[in-house]
């Protein structure tokens, strides 16, 4: 394995042995995981966590005055309190515990959709969305009479940011934009296109599924309005994920849903609402993800999110620079600014062959739309073959890769 990309504060080697997934074997080879973008793996910190919390503290929370379920409670809320620091948020009152991102956007469509859409008035989303930030709008515009417009891309992957200066209108009630595509890798330039929606008084959501494992993300510096991410994608469990919100949005909103936890007084006559954050968290959660949650995010914490990026963009540069040295191969998105997600197709090949051939090889990589029909279509493709790299993966992977891939070219053309 090449250390070129092993910088002293960085140490591959260590944080690989924390996953203990890696040491596995898939068709009798040791696996090379390049499938992150869609759920990463998870270190021991967060799988001894879990197997904890079940052992010796498993109770339900907020609801006992016995010791076992003030200690859940403890655990639970520390896992709250995690994401509040990982994100910057100003207060817990701003951290919601949700199922994942599409919770989180189906959250605040429904809620701010009841409330502030109606018939003529738009919400702005781009043509790289995923479709859990297609379909809630989707909906929230069906239920309201408002209409959904998207901002375009160019040939590169990028968004065409004078095209979306024109589709902000006084019709515009909200702008709804992924901050890292899965998949194309590209990082929108979030920090001018709330810039450009808060000129105009309209409030922002960024889907940051893709963007909070591989970089810092600061909600107050960025002054998004929602901002919402998936633990399993930041190796944590799965099922659990935060929804940020401004204070002031969140009060203001209704609940997204109904039962024990977000009230505060229940007649048959009225029900009053409790404080936030417990507001939109209905019934008994996820406690054993956000205490697995708040251990992951630490553990990201504790490498440095500064480190993981320049690991992950070597690895990037170098995987894009040996692929496309392979005859017929071209990379669908190439945006200027990306993360570690490259997206490709063999001249003549079908992405599902070459990913079957790379199954055969030990090498988990994604094939498809990714969910993201659209973008594909403006791409006039139906998929690509995806791999995505995380903060456990190394040179060898991407040597791997490059062998595999090249072996593909040479078996299906």
């Amino acid at each position: 394995m090449s250390n070129s990309i092993i910088t002293s504060a960085f140490d591959i080697d260590t944080i690989r042995a924390d996953f203990p997934l890696l040491g596995e074997q898939m068709r009798g080879k040791p696996i090379v995981f390049l499938d992150s973008a869609a759920s990463s793996q998870k270190p021991q910190q967060v799988l001894d966590a879990l197997d904890y919390y079940y052992k010796h503290q498993n109770a339900n929370v907020h609801r006992g005055v016995y010791e076992l379920s003030q200690q859940a409670t403890d655990a639970y809320e520390q896992g709250r309190e995690s994401a509040r620091r990982f994100l910057n948020a100003a207060s817990t009152e701003e951290i919601i515990l949700v199922k994942g991102t599409t919770d989180g956007i189906n959250l605040v469509a429904s809620s701010f959709g009841r409330k502030y859409l109606r018939e003529g008035d738009e919400v702005v989303i781009s043509a790289m969305e995923h479709h859990s930030n297609i379909v809630p709008w989707q909906l929230a515009c069906e239920q309201s009479g408002a209409t959904l417009k998207v901002i375009p891309v160019n040939d590169k992957g990028e968004l065409l940011m004078d095209e979306y200066e024109k589709l902000l209108t006084d019709r515009t009630k909200i702008v709804a934009l992924v901050h890292v595509s899965n998949a194309l890798g590209t990082i929108n330039p979030v920090e001018e296109v709330i810039a450009k929606a808060h000129e105009r008084g309209i409030p922002v959501l960024l889907d940051g599924a893709q963007a909070t494992p591989h970089m810092k993300v600061d909600v107050q510096a960025l002054d998004v309005d929602f901002y919402t991410f998936s633990g399993h994608k930041v190796f944590g469990p799965t099922g659990i994920g935060i929804l940020y919100g401004k204070k002031k949005w969140l009060e203001d909103l209704p609940p997204y849903q109904g039962g024990g936890e977000m009230i505060a007084t229940v007649t048959f006559e009225k029900t009053t609402y409790n404080e936030l954050p417990h507001k939109f968290e209905a019934g008994t959660p996820d406690i054993s993800g956000a205490v697995g949650l708040g251990v992951a995010l630490d553990y990201i914490e504790k490498i440095g999110q500064d480190n993981i990026a320049a690991h992950e963009n070597a690895l990037l540069q170098s995987a894009t620079e040996q692929l496309l040295a392979i005859d017929g191969l071209r990379i669908i998105g190439t945006a200027d600014n990306k993360a570690s997600v490259i997206s490709f197709l063999i001249d003549g090949a079908h992405p599902y062959d070459v990913g079957t051939i790379l199954d055969k090889l030990g090498i988990a990589v994604r094939t498809g739309h990714h969910c993201t029909q659209p973008l594909m279509d403006r791409f006039g493709i139906p998929g690509t073959v995806r791999a995505s790299f995380a903060a456990y993966n190394n040179e060898d992977d991407v040597e791997q890769l490059i062998a595999g891939v090249q072996r593909a070219a040479r078996m299906l053309l």
